[in-house]
């Protein structure tokens, strides 16, 4: 019988069509966006001298010159995943576009390739991450950033693809990068920035085993089901099955867009309010605000006191206040010196939460909330969000995703002319434009 990675090998390498390579230039995009929201972000300012050191090298990514692919990724690896508004899938709860997107432009600029190859590399590494997450499934994510541990498959399938592994090396590929578990949770629990840095991680991870699988370095086959692998040491409710599932449709396809810089654990409680509320009120026009939603949402983001910008996006108290006064969150609402501001903390602390039963039993598949809002004048507001914005239930469209890049490349300093040279060389990877006219747009990009 083959092994559950050699099983998988053979399914990531299934060729990829022109809306699939569409759909991922949708991704990196999305990706591109978010990594220049961070530019302004002071990990950034940390990062970016250690991607320097040695000189420059070719993998210039928004004027940081890096001393080659492995740096590189230390560089843009982390910057995708700071603001909290990278893409997710919901059934395996992670986030592939951090670490897939790096990971195959460390693996452009080490072999060279065109933008069909680099589109198919997306598409696999999607494909291989969510796999792998949806096998983990919540056994796993309770203690580990699944993220991190799946997303260095996906690397390596992404990365794998650029480099010509067969199913054979790509198998190999994806038992190097399995020896390495996930980042820990407790980092949610200290203001550190180590969730970013395990994502860059991770990517690097991937892109390392794929390199040594092209030079012939073998890897454990067994690495998910052996009885010291992967699912026995960290997902004691594991689901083999999910490696190798039949599927209506590639899974890159149902992934979501996250359009609010929070958690995506938050934005069902920011979507309901959205609905129930005619638009911005008064702090004194609001008695109570009650939120159910299921229980994952209570464990990661039930911050009612938020003291930093990290908290504030984990925090589904301060996130259904900003809807309250201003309809919308905006970047500018996390920001540590905006937290006290207007009558934030006087609306957080009208803000209850409770587990809704039907909607954690809908979870992970389906990421939900309930709301009430009682009104001063007596008046009762209720509304709900079987899904969010942004998931394939209520996408967001082309023009939705080029707003939301534009929006956050503004926010980390680039010009507009820059991100519109981005955007159209971004989008341009599956109508016939070129990796070199991207690979420019991105070393330009001020």
């Amino acid at each position: 019988m083959p092994t559950l990675t050699e099983r998988l090998a053979v399914r990531v390498l299934r060729p990829v069509d022109g809306a699939l390579r569409a759909r991922a230039a949708w991704h990196v995009l999305d990706w591109l966006g978010c990594a220049a929201g961070a530019l302004r972000d002071p990990l950034a300012a940390t990062l970016g001298p250690l991607a320097r050191e040695g000189g420059p090298g070719p993998c210039s990514l928004f004027g940081v010159g890096a001393r080659g692919p492995e740096a590189a990724l230390q560089w843009h690896g982390a910057l995708g995943n700071v603001l909290e508004m990278d893409d997710v899938h919901r059934a395996a709860i992670l986030h592939p576009g951090p670490i897939v997107v790096p990971a195959a432009l460390a693996a452009a600029e080490a072999r060279g390739t065109d933008a069909g190859a680099f589109l198919d590399a997306i598409v696999r590494g999607y494909e291989a991450t969510i796999r792998i997450g949806r096998a983990l499934g919540p056994s796993h994510y309770r203690y580990w950033h699944t993220t991190s541990t799946a997303g260095a498959f996906g690397a390596a399938a992404a990365a794998g693809t650029i480099l010509g592994l067969d199913a054979e090396a790509l198998a190999d590929a994806f038992g190097t990068a399995g020896i390495r578990a996930g980042a820990l949770w407790q980092l949610r629990h200290e203001p550190v920035p180590t969730k970013s840095l395990a994502n860059a991680e991770a990517a690097r991870a991937g892109f390392v085993a794929a390199s040594l699988a092209a030079r012939g370095l073998r890897g454990p086959r067994h690495v998910l089901e052996g009885p010291q692998g992967l699912f026995a040491a960290t997902a004691p409710q594991a689901d083999p099955s999910a490696i190798d599932a039949d599927e209506p449709q590639s899974l890159v396809e149902a992934v979501s867009f996250k359009p609010w810089p929070a958690c995506r654990h938050a934005h069902p409680t920011i979507d309901a309010l959205r609905r129930a509320l005619p638009g911005p009120l008064p702090a004194e026009a609001i008695a109570r605000i009650e939120v159910a939603t299921y229980a994952d949402a209570l464990r990661f983001c039930d911050k009612p006191s938020p003291r930093t910008e990290a908290e504030a996006k984990f925090s589904l108290q301060h996130c259904a206040a900003l809807v309250v006064l201003h309809g919308a969150p905006r970047l500018e609402h996390f920001r540590a010196e905006s937290l006290a501001a207007d009558s934030l903390p006087v609306l957080r602390a009208r803000v209850r939460v409770a587990e809704h039963a039907a909607l954690s039993a809908r979870f992970p598949a389906h990421y939900g909330a309930r709301v009430r809002v009682l009104l001063r004048d007596g008046n009762l507001l209720e509304a709900g969000a079987e899904d969010a914005w942004g998931d394939p239930e209520w996408p967001l469209d082309e023009s939705d995703l080029v707003a939301k890049a534009r929006t956050l490349m503004a926010w980390g300093g680039l010009s507009d002319a820059a991100a519109g040279r981005l955007v159209e060389a971004t989008l341009g990877l599956a109508t016939g434009g070129t990796l070199d006219a991207f690979g420019a747009a991105l070393r330009e990009a001020r």
